[in-house]
């Protein structure tokens, strides 16, 4: 599992541990600086992602962590996004200053966010932040990447996999069809719902037989309806030998011409 830049400067040098250098002339051994970004990250990193510090303290950490535009700094920032705090306005205002503070630290964010995502009960920031950092087809491969770390099966938690889905469907990629159709059977309902959105978004009619056979075993009606209303926007018809078992499990309301083009009665 990676490690956060955080973690990472922690065991180069946070707490002032010197790695032994070579020796000198006079047989005295000398010693590396610890690493200077890291120390002054370490300064303020403590208060800006403590809940129960008092809240001058903490927006005073995240406003020098801030200016810092460092990847240290960038990985402290980062621990804000992990609570929410009464009164709503100053979370936003302390939130709104850590993602200013991180986005100042440019490239150099990429890898601590990367870090954070791999533990993150949330994508909602790391996704904004990788958004305003990278260009449109770097950040739907990082999407993509992020997306390879899940699989199909139960799971407790899976809102950072839904939010994933759900951003790519914003986006075409040739890479976005090959990322998502596992997730077509996927047991969560509504991980289902999202992929045929992601799908469907490509607007490629590659993907019409995965979404037949998804229609013919699928149980939920939000998720037929998704998938019969995509193909029918998209005027993609049903090939001759697959209308009438798809007629069988169409939703309610829904026909097939004799073309295979899929309409919906008034």
């Amino acid at each position: 599992m990676l490690k956060s830049a955080l973690e990472t400067t922690t065991a180069m040098g946070l707490f002032d541990r010197w790695k032994g250098g070579s020796k000198g002339a006079g047989g005295a051994r000398e010693t590396e600086k610890p690493n200077s970004a890291a120390v002054a990250a370490a300064k303020w990193a403590e208060a800006a992602s403590n809940k129960r510090a008092q809240n001058y303290d903490r927006q005073e950490a995240i406003a020098n962590l801030a200016e810092m535009g460092t990847a240290e700094a960038a990985a402290a920032l980062l621990k804000r996004f992990t609570f929410r705090m009464d009164p709503s306005i100053t979370d936003q205002e302390e939130k709104d200053g850590a993602y200013s503070g991180i986005l100042n630290a440019g490239m150099a964010a990429v890898e601590p966010v990367r870090a954070f995502v791999a533990k993150a009960e949330s994508l909602a920031w790391p996704m904004k932040i990788m958004k305003a950092i990278l260009d449109e087809d770097a950040f739907v491969e990082e999407l993509i990447v992020w997306l390879s770390r899940w699989d199909t099966e139960y799971a407790k938690f899976i809102d950072p996999k839904k939010s994933i889905l759900s951003a790519l469907a914003e986006y075409k990629d040739e890479n976005i069809i090959e990322a998502t159709r596992r997730f077509l059977e996927d047991v969560d309902e509504e991980t289902r719902f999202l992929a045929v959105g992601a799908v469907l978004a490509q607007d490629d009619a590659t993907i019409l037989g995965e979404l037949l056979d998804t229609l013919q075993q699928e149980e939920s009606f939000r998720v037929k309806n998704k998938i019969v209303d995509g193909v029918l926007a998209r005027g993609w018809p049903v090939p001759e030998e697959r209308r009438v078992p798809v007629r069988k499990v169409l939703p309610p309301g829904y026909t097939i011409d004799g073309e295979g083009k899929l309409h919906k009665r008034e």
